[in-house]
């Protein structure tokens, strides 16, 4: 099985509800544990607020889940009036993530930061 959801939205903080309510019931639908669920909703959260800091940029964060069976795989780039130079997460973030997800980078691709995070289903 492999689906794929797309999603654009304002690049501000209160937008941001709509990108983790569409990962939590995509890997609700896969059958990630609740706790799955919720480690997956934080790391959208610490990796969206990258792409866009505390108050939010003009332009658009477009989001692409991509449901690999037992996984799902989630990019993000930041369509932002400015380019973006460079990019990096802190070391509390890096190790936020890194306990949380399986996979996870940032980075500035053509002046758009850009995440990439995988996230495993338990037994998968």
């Amino acid at each position: 099985m492999r689906d794929e959801v797309r999603l654009a939205v304002p690049a501000t903080p209160e937008f941001l509800r709509l990108a983790r309510v569409t990962a939590t019931g995509l890997a609700s639908r896969l059958g990630f544990t609740f706790d799955e669920v919720e480690d997956l909703r934080l790391a959208i959260d610490e990796l969206c607020y990258a792409l866009i800091g505390s108050k939010g940029r003009p332009g658009t964060v477009e989001l692409r889940y991509m449901v690999l069976g037992e996984a799902l795989e989630v990019e993000g780039v930041g369509n932002f009036d400015e380019a973006i130079a460079d990019i990096t997460l802190s070391e509390l973030s890096e190790r936020i993530l890194t306990a949380l997800v399986d996979e996870h980078d940032l980075a500035p691709t053509d002046g758009h930061p850009r995440f990439r995070l995988l996230k495993r289903r338990s037994g998968g």
